[in-house]
């Protein structure tokens, strides 16, 4: 049977600021966890992980640039060297609290521009694959379909999960349109779920340009910081079970 992982970015709240919504949890299968650099802060990250391990979901890492301005999606200038540290020094915060409340983590899912850089800088993500292995060599690296940044996972020897997304729209490359573009977001429910069964069964999507593009997908972002976000998970998630697809968290491999 095909199988999927239906993952969210959470515990982005910070201090006064809330976003996200748990009500998305009993939809989805794993959340990538803010570490206080993009959004989230000790006491949110401690609050979700108690929420994830609830909820029976995955638990992951989610690192990204130190720009809580910016949410973590304008690009830096940065080091190989820096971006290592970055994301060891995040990995470790959260691994803390999901220890500490007696979880298990199971990987680890750049956030924003640091993701959109892994995706095509070698130099990056190699850096960021060096990171996750040095500190657990059994973490799942989650990565864009394609990308630079699965073939670094791989070549490290890491287990990695191939992502798509929901509501963005593709490029003829398999690159994500930007976004600021005004193609970014496919803000239609019914083309967002047309096109998630389209890269889960078919294993293409077509591009903005229209061209049919290959793509492999084990795991689906579903964005869950806008108003329509738990609505839309439950209608993917009853779309991809009448398909037959069973939707699961990613299973560590056992690796010798």
């Amino acid at each position: 049977m095909k199988t999927i992982d239906l993952n969210c970015d959470f515990g982005e709240s910070f201090g006064v600021y809330r976003l996200g919504k748990e009500e998305i949890l009993p939809y989805i299968t794993s959340v990538n966890i803010a570490c206080g650099f993009h959004a989230g802060d000790p006491l949110v990250m401690r609050q979700t992980v108690q929420l994830a391990i609830r909820h029976g979901v995955a638990i992951g890492a989610h690192p990204g640039f130190p720009d809580l301005l910016g949410f973590g999606r304008r690009m830096m200038a940065v080091s190989p060297e820096e971006v290592y540290a970055y994301v060891v020094y995040q990995i470790g915060a959260l691994a803390a609290f999901v220890k500490a409340e007696g979880g298990v983590m199971t990987h680890v899912k750049p956030h924003g521009a640091l993701y959109n850089m892994a995706a095509k800088d070698a130099r990056i993500s190699e850096a960021i694959a060096k990171a996750v292995y040095d500190v657990d060599p059994t973490l799942i690296l989650y990565g864009l379909a394609g990308s630079e940044l699965i073939r670094a996972g791989q070549a490290q020897g890491l287990q990695t999960a191939s992502e798509v997304f929901a509501d963005r729209t593709y490029q003829a490359d398999g690159s994500l349109t930007p976004r600021s573009d005004p193609q970014a977001i496919i803000a239609d429910e019914d083309e967002a779920v047309k096109q998630v069964l389209m890269m889960v069964c078919d294993r293409h999507v077509r591009s903005v340009q229209g061209t049919a593009v290959a793509i492999e997908a084990d795991t689906v972002c579903l964005h869950g910081d806008n108003e329509q976000a738990v609505r839309f998970a439950k209608r993917l998630h009853e779309a991809l079970q009448n398909e037959g697809i069973a939707i699961q968290a990613m299973r560590k491999e056992t690796r010798r």
